[in-house]
Parts: structure tokens; C-alpha cells; sequence
């Protein structure tokens, strides 16, 4: 598996992960957790935009590879 994609699984992983540790958080009104989550989940966010872009460049160089 390509590194891009990789991450891309990787940051939606995460997205879900902080996702349900914001909500537990909200329903035990455990401030703490729900920060936890609310930061993996940006996190995740921000490894799944960089995924795209690796995806992106891994194209470019195969199609450069390729002429």
C-alpha cells in the first residue's frame, strides 16, 4: 500500500477515534476527554489532507516515470 493511501486510512481512523472520545466525553462531562477528541480528530483531519497530497504527488511521479 502506497504511503498516501496509507494515511488516508490512517486519518479517517483517527477522525472516528476522536469523534467518539468528544462525544463519550460530552455524555461522562469529562472536559478533558473531549478536548482529547476533539484534537485527535483535527489531527486525523489533517493526516488525511496530507495523504491526498501524497497521493497527488505519487501520480505525478509515476506519470513522469512513465515518459
Amino acid at each position: 500500500m502506497k504511503q498516501g493511501t496509507k494515511d488516508q486510512m490512517e486519518g479517517k481512523f483517527h477522525q472516528v477515534k476522536g469523534k467518539i472520545k468528544e462525544k463519550t466525553g460530552e455524555a461522562l462531562n469529562n472536559p478533558s476527554l473531549e478536548a482529547e477528541g476533539v484534537s485527535e480528530k483535527f489531527a486525523g483531519k489533517v493526516q488525511k489532507k496530507v495523504g491526498k497530497i501524497e497521493k497527488k504527488l505519487e501520480k505525478q511521479i509515476d506519470k513522469a516515470r512513465a515518459s
